[in-house]
């Protein structure tokens, strides 16, 4: 499963991760470098606060496999 990741360094120097799963690849870097302009400009997260920055972004990549038990 994938999900990408979008990080967000807060005021106190904290780092805020938001992730959206299954997203289109390959990923278009204006469209989420935009995307994330566009939340900091709209304060959508009161957790940021004001003088929050990107980060980064990232796409994760997790397997999981199922260990059998008795």
């Amino acid at each position: 499963m994938q999900v990408l990741e979008l990080q967000f360094l807060r005021e106190d120097g904290k780092t805020v991760t938001f992730t959206i799963d299954s997203p289109i690849t390959p990923v278009n870097e204006a469209a989420v470098n935009s995307v994330m302009d566009t939340l900091l400009a709209a304060d959508v997260f009161l957790t940021l606060g004001q003088n929050a920055r990107k980060k980064g972004a990232r796409i994760v990549e997790r397997t999981v496999a199922e260990v059998k038990l008795n």
